[in-house]
């Protein structure tokens, strides 16, 4: 294997310039700079991660830490993530949490100690006071889909009652009254707020809220599935069903409910209309195609990706988006 000496001697440079080259600690000149990429590609050099992280006091990599690595939202983001740090010539490690207190804190401290330059946490479980205590340690984090008021310079996250309200509004507009609705977990703050948007809509529309019409379920297919067979159990009448809406908190429940409507007969949209929320890929092959709420998750993770290369890395990028705005994608199954 090939020493930094011999790349010296074959580029005819000092260590110090072989040094400035690989660790890019200060400025060298374009014709150096190919001398010595030169001399390295052909010597089959690679440089020491280990050397290069004590010379800059950066990794080179950053942590990322999510609540579930299956699924296509989680791998939407992730994969975006990763490919703008890999352009940027950084690595990842990637972590779940589970949406479990002690597992998000165990996954926190092991990014940490793989000395990570910075942290992408989509994080439900620990609290805010322990976010603030992870900053006030000088550790450099974004959050994602969170909103820590004490730490909203940290924040990227979705307008996710805007989103509910969009989802429910537009069937309202549509002359939906019985509307029923299959939440995430409400201990979830994305859940919960949707919920909030899906009850500003019916309030603007004079409509009560009926409990007997909400149904909490789990953010997968499993959720949609239980839920459905809840609500159309609880409320058909001679085979025809109590409601003629159904909002459902994300893409994967709302499948599992279109699931069981399609065994049970009913025809989507004529029968009900369903709105989902996430816009993942598979809504586009669903059948009926899927209406839902755009979660531009891949866009999200990209600036979150793009506010560690401007305060870590301190890379040229001008505007950090700290909140995005959903849309409603009108398709066929309402």
């Amino acid at each position: 294997m090939a020493t930094i000496y011999e790349v010296a001697k074959l580029a005819g440079v000092s260590l110090a310039t072989i040094s400035r080259v690989i660790n890019q600690t200060a400025p060298v000149r374009e014709s150096t700079k190919i001398k010595v990429e030169a001399a390295m590609k052909e010597l089959g050099y690679r440089p020491n991660s280990v050397a290069q992280s004590l010379a800059t006091n950066r990794s080179n990599s950053v942590g990322i830490l999510v609540s579930e690595l299956g699924g296509p939202f989680y791998s939407e983001l992730i994969s975006r993530i990763e490919a703008e740090f890999r352009n940027a010539g950084k690595h990842v490690i990637i972590a779940a949490g589970h949406s479990h207190e002690e597992v998000e804190r165990e996954r926190i401290e092991f990014l940490m100690s793989r000395n990570c330059d910075a942290l992408i946490l989509h994080v439900e479980s620990v609290s805010d006071e322990y976010l603030q205590e992870l900053a006030e340690q000088n550790k450099a984090f974004v959050i994602i889909n969170r909103s820590v008021a004490a730490l909203s310079d940290r924040c990227i996250t979705l307008d996710n009652q805007l989103g509910g309200y969009l989802a429910t509004e537009f069937l309202l507009r549509k002359g939906h009254k019985r509307i029923a609705y299959i939440s995430g977990p409400m201990w979830k703050n994305d859940a919960s707020e949707r919920y909030k948007g899906h009850l500003q809509a019916l309030k603007e529309y004079h409509i009560e809220e009926d409990i007997s019409l909400f149904y909490e379920g789990d953010f997968q297919e499993t959720g949609g599935v239980h839920g459905f067979a809840h609500l159309s159990a609880k409320h058909s009448k001679h085979s025809e069903l109590g409601f003629t809406a159904l909002v459902c908190g994300n893409d994967e429940m709302a499948a599992g409910a279109m699931a069981v409507a399609h065994d049970r007969g009913l025809d989507i949209p004529h029968d009900l209309s369903i709105v989902g929320f996430d816009n993942v890929n598979f809504s586009h092959y669903t059948y009926p195609k899927l209406t839902t709420i755009d979660y531009p998750i891949a866009e999200i993770g990209q600036m979150a990706a793009r506010w560690v290369l401007k305060h870590v890395y301190k890379q040229d990028i001008e505007r950090i988006q700290s909140v995005f705005k959903p849309r409603l994608m009108l398709r066929d199954s309402c």
